[in-house]
């Protein structure tokens, strides 16, 4: 018994060190998507116990295609909104929707971006295909029809995700993989883009039991005078 007031203070600690690091990855996933994309940094108190989410959330949420999405580092990132044109309505009361993802999560405020930026985004794969896709469009390389491919393999820990950026490059279709420290590769020529599915499979292997794609429109090009 005399063993546990010793633990306690160890324990606690390893609580704060686990919030401190969950608000860097959400800073982080803020500044990989840039100024001009809009989002917010928050904090939730959550109530669920047992969960999926830690008491103190710290969390990223943010603008993309027309809709809002929620990052968190313990799970990565998921569509927020949940109703289509009414996203300046959603903007202005996330209560609903986070409730949505878990009902323990009953309070919540809007934290201020410090500039902190540096270290890595566990299950970040989402945001950094965004964020290859608009590094891409300002070194001006050929870029067409881009998407994300999120795809999802059963494991023992349950259903695990990925997403990684395809788009066409003349004649090839260029993977960027977030996860691959190789950089880009082409996906073979006789791969059906159409099929989600069969695109995951080619590069995950048979595990993949489910996939989809999610076409991002490019910004219209400027009319010349």
């Amino acid at each position: 018994m005399r063993i546990l007031p010793r633990l306690l203070p160890l324990l606690l600690l390893l609580v704060v060190a686990q919030a401190n690091d969950a608000l860097l990855h959400a800073r982080r996933a803020q500044a990989l998507l840039g100024p001009d994309v809009w989002s917010r940094l928050v904090r939730v108190e959550n109530r669920a116990r047992p969960g999926a989410y830690p008491r103190t959330v710290y969390a990223l949420v943010f603008e993309f295609m027309g809709r809002l999405w929620f990052y968190a580092d313990v799970n990565g990132t998921q569509s927020f909104s949940l109703h289509a044109g009414r996203l300046e309505q959603e903007k202005a009361d996330f209560g609903p929707l986070l409730r949505d993802i878990e009902p323990g999560f009953q309070r919540w405020s809007v934290l201020p971006d410090d500039g902190t930026a540096a270290g890595p985004l566990p299950n970040g794969c989402f945001i950094e295909s965004v964020a290859l896709l608009r590094a891409r469009l300002a070194q001006g390389r050929p870029v067409s029809s881009p998407q994300l491919l999120s795809y999802y393999v059963d494991t023992h820990q349950g259903r695990r995700g990925h997403t990684v950026l395809l788009y066409r490059d003349n004649e090839r279709t260029v993977v960027c993989d977030p996860a691959r420290a190789l950089g880009d590769f082409s996906l073979p020529t006789g791969v059906t883009l159409s099929n989600a599915l069969e695109v995951a499979r080619t590069l995950e292997g048979p595990a993949v039991v489910k996939a989809q794609f999610l076409a991002i429109p490019l910004p219209a090009k400027p009319a010349l005078a």
